[in-house]
């Protein structure tokens, strides 16, 4: 209990990658550490959204990609294709159902879902993003959310992306390799209910696994 306890207190400490309130989410007293939203995975009903996971920073996505083409994107590391099988890896030992896996067409995106998951469905509204103002800005935003917002019947949605939609849709920031989890309402309406680091996985697997 006392290990519980302090990966709560860790949490905690580190919320801070979290962005303020939007219209669509309820306030930090509804917010779950890492044990706890565990428990609540394993019921199921809740949305996963998923950024990838770790790329290797020293190539840039090419002025003109395609995303057919995985030569013309910034792609996966070997540290991010270990995290994402890591983060697959503990889903299963926790037993986490898991339902639809929706992707961007990044192959960043893609493999992290395929490495964790076993599968990928491309989503283009989750693929890249406008900058505000852009035209298409406002319908992707309203997309995403309406994805973050989906019934996820008696398994949990996850939607494997980049940071920039989530911070546009939900007003939330994760790290490469980190989950925001939600609870869906409906019609684009969504509570926040915390993030899971990627390094927090082991730790919950030991503690709360079988």
């Amino acid at each position: 209990m006392r290990r519980l306890a302090a990966l709560a207190l860790v949490f905690l400490a580190g919320c801070g990658s979290s962005g303020g309130e939007t219209p669509v989410e309820l306030g930090t007293d509804a917010r779950l550490g890492p044990v706890q939203l565990v428990e609540r995975l394993r019921e199921g009903g809740l949305v996963v959204y998923l950024r990838h996971a770790a790329t290797d920073r020293s190539k840039d996505d090419a002025g003109v990609i395609d995303l057919d083409d995985c030569s013309t994107q910034r792609n996966l590391n070997d540290e991010g294709r270990e995290q994402a099988r890591t983060i697959g890896a503990a889903f299963r030992a926790l037993e986490i159902p898991v339902g639809t896996v929706l992707s961007s067409e990044y192959c960043r995106t893609r493999e992290t879902a395929k490495l964790a998951f076993g599968r990928a469905t491309d989503e283009p509204a989750l693929t890249g993003f406008p900058n505000e103002g852009d035209p298409g800005y406002d319908e992707r935003v309203a997309a995403t959310r309406g994805l973050l917002g989906a019934p996820a019947g008696d398994d949990n949605t996850v939607l494997v992306a980049h940071v920039k939609n989530l911070e546009a849709a939900a007003d939330v920031s994760i790290e490469e390799g980190e989950l925001a989890v939600f609870e869906p309402h409906g019609e684009g309406s969504f509570t926040y209910r915390g993030h899971i680091p990627a390094s927090a996985w082991p730790q919950l697997v030991e503690e709360l696994g079988p």
